[in-house]
């Protein structure tokens, strides 16, 4: 089935050997290395937008203006079932981390700054009572949970990394447009030594599969060449932002994520050496 690939040194010499002097494999290479980056980039998408709806299904916080009875509030959390983790920040402390941030005007007494007692809780935690004893508690506390708070960010993940793949499959669209380009221009090159063969008696499946042949191996090397420039630029900026891993919680690329970049030039040459033998069987039966 694959012995097309394997053409002898007469069947080679029919095409010439362009090795990299053609436009195809550059163009398959800047098509790999642009797919490669953009997988990358939405596979990151989709772990960070996976951890962070993992650390937030079950957090919550409870806002206490002023702090005011921020004790009575974590008293009262604590005392609801399933919570866990709690922890109470007093509006003393929160003033001095926004003073971090924002100098003295983090300080400002005009700068309304709540206390914060934040826990976990379980699905099954009665939220609609420890609302009620927070209320009691402190007047003026909200309960609140994470997940609904960072649910615009995390649809905003989501939506970069469904962009990411419509990307790559645009990217492999214009891949495969550009080897039928190349295939009817080899094609008219090569018109001559197709009439030639057909004349010594050639099949059209024959000749087919020497113009497979070279656009195969031109997509294998220019996908190849492209991934491995990708993954160097890849592994520059890992290296780079050392920030990284505190911004996105520690995601990174699994295992599997990296067999799927592994493969994806791979699938490419498939994609580029199926359209190619479509291109070239289909013309040369028109021109019968």
């Amino acid at each position: 089935m694959m012995d097309w690939l394997f053409a002898s040194s007469a069947e080679r010499r029919l095409l010439g050997g362009r090795g990299l002097r053609g436009a195809t494999p550059w163009l398959i290479g800047i098509m790999s290395f642009t797919m490669v980056v953009v997988a990358a980039a939405g596979l990151a998408l989709a772990n960070t937008a996976s951890l962070v709806a993992a650390g937030t299904a079950s957090r919550y916080s409870v806002q206490v203006p002023d702090g005011a009875g921020i004790d009575r509030v974590a008293a009262a959390v604590r005392a609801t079932p399933g919570a866990s983790s709690v922890e109470s920040v007093p509006a003393a402390d929160m003033r001095k981390t926004l003073e971090r941030w924002l100098g003295p005007a983090g300080t400002s007494a005009d700068l309304p700054v709540p206390g914060l007692v934040t826990f976990d809780a379980p699905p099954s935690a009665d939220l609609a009572a420890l609302r009620v004893r927070v209320a009691a508690a402190s007047s003026g506390a909200q309960l609140v949970a994470h997940r609904d708070s960072l649910g615009p960010v995390l649809r905003s993940l989501r939506l970069l990394q469904w962009l990411s793949l419509a990307l790559v499959l645009l990217l492999g669209a214009a891949a495969a447009a550009a080897v039928v380009l190349a295939s009817r221009g080899a094609l008219d090159t090569h018109r001559f030594t197709i009439e030639v063969m057909h004349g010594v008696g050639a099949t059209d499946v024959q000749v087919t599969r020497l113009f497979q042949r070279r656009i195969a191996l031109d997509a294998l090397t220019g996908s190849i060449g492209g991934a491995i420039l990708a993954a160097g630029v890849l592994l520059a900026i890992a290296a780079g932002a050392s920030f990284a891993g505190e911004i996105t919680g520690g995601a990174t690329l699994t295992v599997a994520d990296l067999i799927m970049l592994g493969l994806l030039p791979f699938g490419l040459t498939a994609v580029a050496t199926w359209v190619a033998r479509a291109t070239v069987l289909a013309t040369l039966r028109q021109a019968v």
